[in-house]
């Protein structure tokens, strides 16, 4: 069980990463949207690429934090049974979304946006209006991005909920070996 829960730490890492620095993006964005709104009240002016970049940062901040929410366990769940079972009722709870739920979700995403992602860098896809940020490319890659953190992240509840169906004593979400902040 050590090793698994080893891996599982590893499994862990990117999303606690990215999830540490995206939450700055938060700032962006509301500095970028305050941006664009004093622009339009205040000169009666606009900016393509200014509000390109709003919806550019928002999309990657939601894509790529999805990792970082699973493992804090920040993800939206209907909890009408859940509260109220074991642990070990819990861990199977959380296995069967993760094999019926999460896994064909990131199987039919990377199906279906590996080539729609590929067609757009092969054609380094410019911007969405006239005047707007380049790189759209870039933006649908963010895609690929939310399935591998989702993947990975899966992957290592996957490893605690058998830990705890095994018997151990370990937090499936949430890291009680990261630092406390």
């Amino acid at each position: 069980m050590t090793h698994l829960l080893a891996v599982s730490r590893l499994l862990d890492w990117p999303s606690r990463v990215i999830g540490r620095w995206l939450y700055w993006l938060v700032a962006a964005i509301v500095l970028l949207k305050f941006s664009t709104v004093a622009m339009r009240y205040l000169f009666s002016s606009t900016s393509i690429k200014l509000q390109d970049s709003v919806t550019y940062a928002h999309a990657t901040l939601f894509m790529l934090m999805v990792g970082y929410a699973y493992l804090k366990n920040d993800h939206v769940r209907v909890d009408m049974i859940y509260g109220r079972l074991s642990r070990r009722g819990r861990a199977l709870i959380d296995l069967g979304c993760i094999f019926l739920g999460i896994l064909p979700l990131c199987a039919l995403l990377l199906y279906f946006g590996w080539p729609y992602v590929a067609a757009s860098w092969k054609i380094r896809e410019g911007a969405l209006f006239f005047g707007g940020l380049p790189g759209t490319y870039l933006l649908k890659t963010v895609v690929l991005g939310f399935v591998l953190l989702l993947f990975l992240q899966a992957m290592a509840i996957t490893l605690r909920c058998i830990a705890v169906l095994a018997g151990e004593e370990v937090e499936v979400f949430g890291a009680p070996w990261e630092e406390p902040q």
